[in-house]
Formats: structure tokens, sequence, C-alpha cells
């Protein structure tokens, strides 16, 4: 697992439309779902002061399925990435499923 605070921009700008994996599991254990987030945009956020240790940025994920999972931290597995404990918060809704934001300052 990578140190959050050690991660960029330029590491997620590469594996934008890749797919991270979040399984879920019943509080009673019995069921666990897997779920496909798809990296939709990387993207710069404004804000960072001269002295910031990065370029504050968001990574902004769509899962394609209706229900809305609370905002909470999330382990992302990736393929390359490994697992990432993300902080996710639920942006919006449509018909093709359910938007996330994750922002690193």
């Amino acid at each position: 697992m990578s140190d959050l605070a050690q991660l960029t921009l330029e590491q997620f700008a590469p594996h934008v439309g890749d797919t991270f994996a979040l399984t879920l599991t019943a509080t009673d254990g019995a069921e666990t779902l897997e779920l496909a987030f798809t990296l939709d945009a990387a993207v710069e956020v404004a804000g960072a002061g001269d002295d910031a240790a990065r370029q504050p940025f968001a990574l902004r994920f769509r899962v394609p399925f209706a229900t809305v999972l609370p905002q909470q931290i999330f382990p992302l597995r990736h393929e390359r990435l490994g697992t990432l404990e993300i902080f996710l918060v639920p942006i919006g809704q449509d018909a093709d499923g359910v938007r996330y934001e994750a922002v690193f300052a």
C-alpha cells in the first residue's frame, strides 16, 4: 500500500480509463460484492501554496451501480498501483451509475 501523502497527479494521469476494484463484504461475512470503479479523470485542484509538498489534485471515478455508497475510506485495488485506502465522496448519480471523487491536498 502506498503512502497517500506521497501520491501525485502524475502517478494517476496515465491510468485514466483504468479499473480500480473494490470488494464489499456483508457485515455477516456471508456475501461479497465486487465493484469496478473506472477512473474518469485525474485533474489539478487550485489552492496550493508555494510551500506545498505537492500540487493538490482530484480523482473522479464512475461505478455502474445504482446504490450510492456513503463517503468513507475504501480500499481500491489497481493492477499497477496496488491497494490504496482512498476517501471517496459520492458527487452525483445518473443513468450510467454513480460518480465519486477523492481529493488529495
